[in-house]
């Protein structure tokens, strides 16, 4: 098989989500990929580790243009005779994943969770109705195009470092254009998407008055905050912070959430979590029927003794 990844980029570097997909390709060819990207890169960006062998940086592509990252794709693998192409199922890759597909009269999985089974055909999993079910998909066609769901497989580094060339092609012109950029403040911490580890607070913190406890556990943690809706809705923490099918869907390893219920809104958005712990005082809250491990207590004595076990946790490494 023939395996081309496309990977975004920013800032000299692959995302992560690129590295996932990088990663996803490499282990479905059983050895390294050819990548194709936007650029530009800072040697490699990062891309040989994940498994790719080469990198192909185009210019002169707006990757905030779905049209225009679609051609690139379509471009590259008709350039290296491409029958897979590998993407995240990101932003970008939701918006030019089925482009690509239709460009290339190839089937589509969005969204996988696993790699292909090949021993019957091209099989892929993916998640089914907001992710209570799985389906395994068949792609019948010769060309084929996957989707990979951002952090359901992680990154395997351990390669080397990949050829880098510059790839030329007429990838149309722009329907998109950028007049500014502005970045929320993360205060150093990983973006939501890309985060292994999230404390969460809802509306049985009382106010945001009251935040610094979830602060200071996910500090302690090295992990990143967030929000449910209502307390986005009413103002306590910033929009950007909302998880949940509604916000921004999230899939870490370990999910914390303090003073949650878990409206069925809120758990389409953070069930693909590979551990959830629930703190509630309430032990009908329906988040419990999802956890992992629950708490059932008041967060204001749980989460400091939580906080507390981190700190002596932290001092004795």
């Amino acid at each position: 098989m023939n395996i081309l990844v496309f990977a975004e980029s920013a800032e000299g570097k692959i995302i992560k989500s690129g590295l996932e997909a990088i990663s996803y390709g490499a282990k479905t060819a059983g050895s390294p990929v050819t990548v194709v990207t936007s650029g530009p890169l800072n040697g490699d960006g990062g891309a040989g580790a994940a498994g790719a062998a080469k990198v192909m940086v185009a210019s002169g592509v707006n990757g905030s243009d779905s049209g225009q990252v679609s051609k690139l794709i379509v471009a590259a693998a008709k350039s290296t005779g491409a029958d897979i192409i590998v993407l995240s199922h990101d932003n970008t890759g939701k918006l030019a994943g089925p482009r690509v597909a239709a460009a290339l009269g190839a089937g589509l999985v969005a969204g996988a969770i696993a790699l292909p089974d090949t021993s019957n055909g091209f099989v892929v999993k993916k998640n089914v109705f907001s992710g209570k079910a799985f389906a395994h998909v068949r792609i019948n066609t010769a060309t084929k195009v996957v989707a990979v769901l951002p952090n359901a497989l992680g990154v395997s580094a351990g390669g080397g470092a990949a050829a880098v060339e510059s790839f030329a092609g007429d990838f149309g012109t722009a329907g998109v254009r950028v007049k500014e950029v502005k970045k929320e403040s993360t205060g150093g911490m990983v973006p939501l998407p890309e985060a292994e580890m999230v404390v969460s607070g809802g509306r049985g913190l009382k106010g945001p008055e009251n935040w610094g406890m979830i602060e200071e556990l996910a500090k302690e943690l090295g992990a990143t905050t967030a929000c449910s809706r209502p307390v986005a809705d009413i103002g306590w923490r910033p929009h950007h912070e909302h998880v949940g099918q509604t916000g921004i869907a999230i899939r870490p390893n370990l999910y914390i959430a303090v003073g949650i219920s878990g409206a069925i809104q809120h758990l389409a958005g953070v069930n693909g979590s590979k551990v959830i712990v629930v703190v509630n005082n309430d032990k009908e809250a329906p988040f419990f029927k999802a956890a992992d491990y629950g708490i059932i207590g008041d967060a204001f004595e749980v989460v400091p003794k939580l906080v507390e076990a981190m700190k002596a946790h932290n001092a004795n490494k």
